[in-house]
């Protein structure tokens, strides 16, 4: 089989990005971690040799063991037996390859045993094992939970936490309930103190995703009384000490490798993370940008697998004495699926570029105090980065959704039988749009900077970078939709009314996450010149988008609102 790093020299024009030398050399203290242990790098040149022979082990994986798993994992499926979940056969087969090669907790300080990488190479796997296989994803995926671990637990908690997630244990975060799902504030699971500093959980929790893995992390209601997100707290719950079973594994669409469970925790014996009442205001919602790069990157692997698989059978299959390939209605679908690939893919590298810059400034911040440069600077990354999240979670999971439409499509009937994989990841594909936020909530999340001009200010800081000759009309047109969007948040922010102001969010939203998408292609194609014919794809797809919204903006007033009610 191919190694799914190896064969995608995409993933190497990212990972060398001109900010990521910045990146590394602060992750890496200035490289002084090599005086302590002897694999940590001497320089940034050693350090991308490492992220290099890592990802190349993680596309050796993927391609060799986790890829011709995928569809013994589909049929086969986890199952409970007495209280726990028993994974299919093959999905302990990919669980064990991964451990024997070190890739748990790869994100985690060497202290704790992890590699110590950035957030970028991190999600840069995560692309890769998704492209392999989506639901075993979630079950790798989900040591990124040890993040918050490290963020906010105590020394004693981290070094047996997160040493054991380095070693290759599972994590889970359960926070939805039966009547809680997107509403965290309705959480009831109930937290008990005990004398000896301990807590004791009680209740029931509903689609937990590796829901009877090692690690927990809970979120439960610790404040006798309270009803809001202020009585909740953040706990750790180890497996080691019993209390919780699976009561059932959902019977699911897709990602039918990875478990997703209702628990019921009965006295579960938990420790708390962090200080009480922060568990949703300010640890759930660390947890959860974390787990929306996550998913955002999960999209642009199944992006990647629908392309390659559409591609392929486009060039084998022949009708009417040629190859499908050659029929425009055919080779259009391919190009504006690669157009969208990597469009997504640039906007989630761009946005884990930016979490990386204040994540490792708040870490270096535990250790010295930052300069007032570096306070600045943070800070900026800081608001970047809950801008882009969305986008690329939003943007990119449905980009995906559509992708895998177009890669069936493309197969005709034979994309309907579960012969092929575009089947498979068709079923798997549709979760992505849907869990750790809805592409509804995403929108949510983030209006707010496009009312507050974060997204306009961002798109001028990449309009004044500048770009080979040849690419100069594409900016130009960029410049022509900027402006096009600029007066749609303005039309409609003049508004004072809410309820029209939700109702365009989406539009609005969707109008910077293009324009921003298109720059980010810019930017590639203008260092790389195979993103070319992408940017040039993308930049009609787009412009159609902003026309599209635009013309609605402008020809709809808040009366007519009312006609889109539902009785």
């Amino acid at each position: 089989m191919a190694n799914f790093y190896t064969d995608n020299p995409d993933l190497r024009h990212h990972l060398t990005h001109p900010l990521m030398e910045k990146i590394v050399a602060l992750k890496e203290r200035n490289y002084t971690d090599a005086e302590k242990f002897d694999y940590a790098p001497l320089n940034y040149e050693d350090a991308q040799d490492s992220y290099d022979k890592v990802l190349e082990i993680v596309g050796e994986i993927c391609g060799d063991i986790i890829a011709p798993n995928a569809e013994d994992v589909d049929h086969q499926g986890p199952r409970v037996e007495n209280g726990r979940v028993i994974y299919a056969d093959a999905t302990k087969e990919n669980l064990e390859a991964c451990r024997k090669a070190g890739l748990m907790g790869m994100a985690m300080p060497r202290r704790f045993g992890g590699l110590n990488f950035p957030i970028t190479p991190y999600i840069m796997a995560a692309d890769i094992v998704s492209r392999a296989d989506t639901g075993f994803e979630n079950l790798w995926g989900l040591q990124d939970c040890a993040e918050t671990i490290y963020e906010f637990a105590d020394e004693a908690q981290k070094e047996k936490f997160i040493t054991r997630v380095c070693q290759g244990e599972t994590m889970s975060m359960d926070l939805t309930e039966p009547d809680a799902g997107s509403d965290l504030q309705s959480v009831m699971l109930k937290a008990t103190e005990q004398p000896d500093g301990t807590w004791l959980l009680n209740g029931v929790k509903r689609f937990i995703t590796n829901g009877d893995s090692d690690i927990h992390l809970v979120l439960a209601r610790s404040e006798a009384g309270t009803k809001d997100g202020r009585g909740l707290s953040m706990f750790i719950y180890d497996k080691r000490d019993g209390g919780v079973n699976v009561r059932r594994i959902e019977n699911k669409m897709g990602i039918k490798g990875s478990p997703t469970c209702e628990l019921v925790y009965k006295n579960a014996k938990a420790v708390l993370c962090g200080s009480r009442r922060l568990g949703l205001i300010k640890y759930v919602m660390a947890l959860m940008n974390g787990a929306r790069l996550g998913i955002a990157a999960q999209s642009v692997g199944v992006s990647e697998l629908a392309y390659r698989e559409a591609l392929a059978y486009a060039r084998d299959r022949k009708q009417f004495g040629k190859a499908i390939i050659e029929f425009p209605a055919v080779y259009e679908m391919l190009s504006v699926m690669k157009a969208k690939l990597d469009a997504s893919r640039s906007l989630l590298y761009a946005c884990a570029r930016y979490v990386d810059m204040y994540k490792i400034y708040d870490d270096i911040a535990k250790e010295r105090s930052l300069t007032p440069e570096e306070r600045k600077e943070a800070k900026h990354y800081s608001r970047l980065a809950d801008a882009l999240t969305p986008l690329a979670k939003g943007m990119g999971s449905e980009y995906c959704n559509q992708n895998a439409y177009d890669c069936i499509q493309i197969h005709g009937g034979s994309g309907f039988m579960k012969d092929y994989a575009c089947e498979r990841l068709y079923r798997d594909a549709r979760i992505t749009s849907i869990y750790e936020g809805t592409t509804q909530l995403q929108v949510v999340a983030a209006i707010r900077h496009v009312t507050t001009g974060t997204y306009l200010n961002l798109i001028n800081d990449y309009n004044a970078e500048s770009v080979k000759p040849e690419l100069q009309n594409i900016k130009d047109r960029l410049v022509a939709m900027t402006e096009r969007y600029a007066q749609a948040v303005e039309a409609v922010t003049a508004v004072n009314d809410q309820c029209y102001g939700d109702f365009m969010a989406r539009r609005l939203v969707e109008m910077a996450g293009c324009i921003i998408m298109g720059y980010l292609l810019l930017s590639d194609a203008n260092r790389n010149e195979t993103f070319k014919r992408s940017v040039e794809v993308y930049i009609n797809i787009a412009q159609a988008e902003i026309t599209k919204h635009a013309d609605f903006i402008a020809n709809f007033s808040p009366a007519d609102v009312a006609t889109y009610k539902v009785d």
